[in-house]
C-alpha cells in the first residue's frame, strides 16, 4: 500500500473514530467501504503508533465492547494528515481545473 493511501486510510479512520468512538471495527469497515481485515490492520497500526487507545466496556448484552479514543498524538497526527491531504487535493484540483479549461478551449475550437 502506498504511503498516500495509508495516510488517507489513517485519516479516514481517525476522523470517523473521533466523531464515533464506539464504532465497532465491522461498522468502521462498512463506513470506510473496505474489508474488515483492512480495517483491523489500520486500527492496529494506529494503536501501535500510539495515535489511538482502546477502552473496553461491557454493553447491555454482556459482550465486551471497545471505545477508540484519539490520543493527543492522534489528534496532532489527524491535524497533520488533514493539512497534507488538503494540500494534495488542492494540487489535484488545480491540475484538473487546467485540464478542464484546455478541453473547453479545444471543444470551442471545433
Amino acid at each position: 500500500m502506498s504511503q498516500n493511501l495509508t495516510d488517507e486510510s489513517h485519516l479516514k479512520v481517525l476522523r470517523l473514530l473521533e466523531s464515533n468512538p464506539d464504532l465497532s471495527q465491522r461498522e468502521l469497515a462498512r463506513a470506510l467501504g473496505v474489508s474488515l481485515g483492512k480495517t483491523n490492520y489500520c486500527v492496529r497500526a494506529l494503536l501501535d503508533k500510539g495515535l489511538l487507545k482502546m477502552k473496553n466496556f461491557r454493553n447491555s448484552q454482556n459482550k465486551l465492547g471497545y471505545t477508540y479514543l484519539l490520543t493527543s498524538a492522534g489528534l496532532t497526527a489527524k491535524t497533520d494528515l488533514t493539512r497534507r491531504f488538503l494540500r494534495q487535493k488542492q494540487l489535484e484540483y488545480e491540475v484538473l481545473k487546467l485540464e478542464i479549461e484546455q478541453l473547453q478551449r479545444e471543444a470551442a475550437d471545433h
